[in-house]
């Protein structure tokens, strides 16, 4: 999907969901493996299916096991990561203030200091969709914070979320916002060292 191979990620994500492994999958796999299922049919422009393939994965994670008994491999997929998830997926549906909703959500719960490049990434996208909504203050300040979170951290996500923070300030440059030149130059800085 991030590659922009829609079709093969829909064909991929789909195939996923119809096999015998899939049902006999734990919660938590499959609530993984949905979601990024209804990623896929958002951004081939299925919004019915996107939203059920949605509801499904929260189903799915709501009757995840908390006692460990689950594969060690998908430990990792807590709300925080549906909420990320979810967000991405209504933000490919044009959904703006539900993917803000889920981004918030998604910061809230999740362990920052465990998962710092996620959560500067989550951040770093909150803040486009708040551009994208047209305030740009609150996308600064946010885009802030998730350069606060990429120190130390070595990503090509956060160096794409620093590139696109650069990009979408690029208007702004040169008109005395303080805010926006501030995080702009911050922004530059990150570039220079996150490979």
């Amino acid at each position: 999907m991030d590659l922009g191979h829609t079709r093969a990620a829909l064909d991929l994500a789909t195939a996923s969901v119809e096999r015998e492994r899939y049902a006999r999958a734990a919660p938590r796999e499959r609530a993984l493996i949905g979601i990024v299922r209804a990623r896929a049919l958002a951004l081939d422009g299925r919004r019915s299916s996107a939203v059920a393939a949605i509801r499904q994965a929260e189903a799915d994670l709501d009757r995840a096991s908390t006692d460990g008994d689950e594969p060690k491999r998908v430990w990792f997929f807590q709300e925080a990561s549906l909420a990320h998830e979810t967000a991405r997926t209504l933000w490919a549906l044009g959904d703006l203030d539900g993917a803000l909703h889920h981004f918030r959500d998604s910061v809230r719960r999740r362990e920052a200091g465990s998962f710092s490049r996620t959560h500067a990434v989550t951040l770093g996208y909150m803040g486009t969709v708040q551009a994208g909504q047209g305030n740009v203050d609150a996308a600064c300040r946010t885009w802030s914070r998730a350069l606060d979170a990429m120190d130390g951290v070595q990503s090509g996500r956060a160096r794409e979320a620093a590139v696109t923070m650069r990009t979408v300030l690029s208007p702004f440059r040169h008109r005395g916002i303080p805010s926006a030149s501030e995080v702009d130059a911050r922004a530059r800085v990150v570039l220079q060292r996150v490979v």
